[in-house]
């Protein structure tokens, strides 16, 4: 039986490459779509793995479409604003129905935001914005909905704040948290990719925590109490979103600290909270709890 060609858009970055790699193991035949000025560096260590690259010019769509032919899944990977997420993935979508391509994988990893009032999350608004437009076309779409990345823990997110013993939070200190790690969402995407019969949507969530728990379990691991940190409910927080944000209009960051701000608001909401979770569909991936993780 041949292989299964998986298209793969912005596979240069972060979470691309681990979905190239999570797709080669699995017996994928990878072609990466990138731009033409993409990272001579990066294209180079990923051709050694074994997946083929096809420079393309995202405004010229023959060549994108031509790139797309043969390909059973169009995944995107691609990260960025309204030129990438809206603009970018319009062209990609429209060289993937011209490619006869089946299925579509938006870059959408995230919280329920189909779940979020409108406005209250700028880069989840974008990709609801492009939803729109791949509602409309003649291709079967399924989102890959992860809550946020438990990467972030350790990250820039200021959950864990680990020079003060303290766990921030908002609102409610039990309120549930999805968080997936990047490499369990790539490995997921990838079984979905080679999948030709999944749903619009599928929810997942390597762990689902709150900051209560998190507390007893970074403690835990640390060997030294950690304590919660109330910053306030979440009407003080959106107004600190707002100040955050007058301070910076329009900004063309793609996570300046408001943005930051929206996400951890959005989260302590429970509005985005997953449900139902489809981890069990593909029984051979492992999950990747916090407590894990943090270890």
């Amino acid at each position: 039986m041949p292989k299964k060609r998986i298209i793969l858009a912005g596979g240069t970055g972060d979470l691309g490459q681990r979905i190239a790699k999570a797709l080669l193991r699995k017996g994928a035949e990878v072609r990466i779509v990138t731009r033409s000025n993409g990272s001579s560096d990066t294209l180079g260590s990923l051709i050694k793995s074994g997946v083929k690259v096809v420079k393309v010019d995202y405004r010229n769509s023959t060549d994108l479409a031509e790139a797309c032919k043969g390909g059973t899944c169009v995944v995107s990977a691609l990260s960025g604003l309204r030129e990438v997420i809206v603009d970018a993935q319009k062209q990609l979508l429209d060289a993937a129905v011209a490619a006869n391509v089946a299925r579509f994988i938006p870059s959408d990893y995230s919280i329920d935001f189909t779940k979020l009032p409108v406005g209250t999350n700028r880069n989840l608004d974008l990709r609801r914005e492009f939803h729109r437009y791949l509602e409309k076309a003649p291709v079967s779409a399924t989102s890959i909905l992860n809550g946020a990345f438990m990467d972030m823990l350790t990250g820039q997110a200021p959950f864990i704040l680990f020079k003060l013993n303290r766990v921030l939070y908002y609102g409610n200190a039990d309120q549930l948290l999805d968080f997936t790690t990047k490499d369990d969402t790539a490995d997921y995407t990838a079984e979905a990719a080679l999948d030709p019969h999944t749903p619009r949507y599928l929810r997942i969530a390597g762990d689902q925590i709150s900051a209560r728990r998190l507390a007893e379990v970074v403690g835990r691991i640390k060997g030294k109490k950690y304590r919660l940190l109330y910053g306030g409910g979440l009407g003080v927080l959106n107004l600190m979103i707002k100040t955050a944000k007058a301070f910076s209009p329009g900004t063309d960051d793609l996570y300046p600290a408001w943005q930051g701000m929206q996400y951890m608001h959005n989260m302590y909401s429970g509005l985005p909270k997953l449900d139902p979770i489809d981890n069990k569909r593909y029984p051979r991936l492992k999950w990747t709890r916090v407590k894990d993780f943090l270890s």
